[in-house]
């Protein structure tokens, strides 16, 4: 596990590359994830949702956006991320992702229950 200040070194070059690069979906993929890591919950959902707009075939961004807004308690939009999510890993061929967040639906169904 990386300490703190590295994860705060990481989210500051990894914001700064996106800004030089908007739509990169990739470093917004990659600085979600790491903002996630760090327990910022929302600011993750954000960046996964922007690099979605930047390429909205990335099958692994709505996975990880879904996780993200069940983290920050945002369930009914984490539901509708895995949806759309879904069905672009199936028009995609991306089994794993597409298989991924069908069990977290699942989950999400039981859990309501």
């Amino acid at each position: 596990m990386f300490d703190a200040p590295e994860s705060a070194d990481r989210i500051a070059l990894l914001r700064a590359l996106a800004a030089e690069s908007p739509g990169d979906a990739t470093t917004l993929f990659l600085l979600g994830r790491e903002l996630a890591s760090a327990g910022h919950a929302d600011d993750a959902a954000t960046a996964f949702a922007a690099a979605i707009a930047a390429d909205p075939d990335y099958a692994a961004a709505y996975r990880q956006l879904g996780n993200a807004l069940e983290a920050a308690e945002r369930r009914d939009e984490a539901a509708d991320a895995y949806h759309r999510g879904v069905a672009v890993a199936e028009r995609t061929n991306d089994l794993q992702a597409g298989k991924e967040m069908r069990a977290f639906l699942k989950r999400m169904e039981r859990d309501a229950e």
